[in-house]
């Protein structure tokens, strides 16, 4: 989308100048590593364009958008150690390219970056954003810990799942476009309104994400194709036909995600025809445009210009549509 370009480009200058590989080598050489692998940025990308639609000072949102993505890859570097994922954009993970403890200790770093750069605002814009910081990432842990704890339940129900990428994925969504509308002195009501935008859009874009790690193209998604389903993960996708399948169908999907089998093309074969027959493929994209249309709705108490609100909708457009 070419409006995301503009502000991508803006970030990707301010990023290269800020994290630099110093000593200790092994310290900051993972942290510059995946914060190049490039990926969608999409996060700090919607900072600074929120802060942009609110009137901000030219640059003024950079070091928040900056925060926030070295608080997502932090937070991408620790994932990819307890789900053991092999590729990450397409290359290897920060883990498998060194070692685990290299992630965690440069995941670690990355966080305490992300909090310094706050530091850079005046005292009440640092004290609102590091507050909504904090916030946010305790929601994205506790998230992580539902995710982990579903692992080993068999009672998970759509509604937990919803409650779960709300914290783990939407929450983070919608803090960063707050942080926008916060440093560009957005009223009260804005930045309540634009949080709540960002979260729905949130949970339709993880919603996509599992439609996509399903029937997704690797070359485009960047990802291991089937890499939720392989690691028995129970996605509104599973969920979904577990509910909607006929009781021998949901008997064999139960089965195949009791397994994990040392090849498991045929498991990730099956479980997607399983997702298909079963109407669990479009109903995911009936909740996607669903989560969309939630956001689309909170626009129309914002206050920005009709032009700015057609952005954030055509965004919200593009963004249900993406292959990537």
């Amino acid at each position: 989308m070419e409006i995301l370009k503009k502000y991508g480009d803006e970030l990707k200058e301010y990023l290269n100048d800020t994290v630099v590989v110093k000593e200790p080598v092994q310290l900051y050489e993972p942290i510059k590593y995946i914060l190049t692998l490039g990926g969608k940025r999409l996060r700090p990308v919607l900072t600074l364009m929120i802060a942009d639609f609110f009137g901000a000072p030219n640059g003024k949102a950079v070091k928040a958008a900056l925060a926030v993505e070295l608080f997502h890859n932090f937070s991408l570097i620790h994932d990819d150690i307890m789900d053991d994922a092999p590729l990450r954009r397409g290359k290897q993970t920060v883990h498998e390219k060194w070692d685990i403890n290299t992630g965690i200790l440069s995941g670690d770093a990355m966080l305490i970056l992300a909090y310094q750069l706050f530091e850079g605002y005046e005292p009440e814009l640092f004290r609102e954003l590091a507050k909504l910081f904090s916030k946010t990432a305790m929601e994205v842990c506790e998230g992580q810990q539902y995710d982990v704890d579903f692992e080993t339940r068999d009672d998970v129900t759509i509604s937990e799942y919803i409650n779960m990428i709300d914290f783990k994925t939407a929450v983070l969504v919608g803090a960063s476009m707050k942080m926008g509308a916060i440093v560009a002195g957005a009223s009260e009501s804005c930045k309540e309104n634009i949080y709540a935008y960002g979260r729905n859009l949130g949970i339709a874009f993880q919603l996509q994400d599992d439609y996509l790690d399903a029937f997704g193209d690797p070359k485009s998604f960047g990802k291991q194709t089937g890499g939720d389903i392989i690691a028995n993960k129970k996605t509104f996708l599973y969920l979904t036909a577990l509910k909607l399948s006929n009781p021998e169908q949901a008997a064999e999907l139960e089965g195949l995600f009791s397994v994990s089998p040392k090849d498991p093309s045929d498991k990730i074969k099956v479980v997607k025809q399983i997702f298909k027959d079963s109407g669990a493929a479009s109903e995911t994209q009936k909740e996607i445009q669903k989560y969309t249309d939630k956001a689309s709705e909170v626009l129309d108490s914002i206050k920005i210009s009709e032009e700015h609100k057609t952005k954030l909708k055509e965004f919200g457009d593009w963004l249900m549509k993406r292959t990537v």
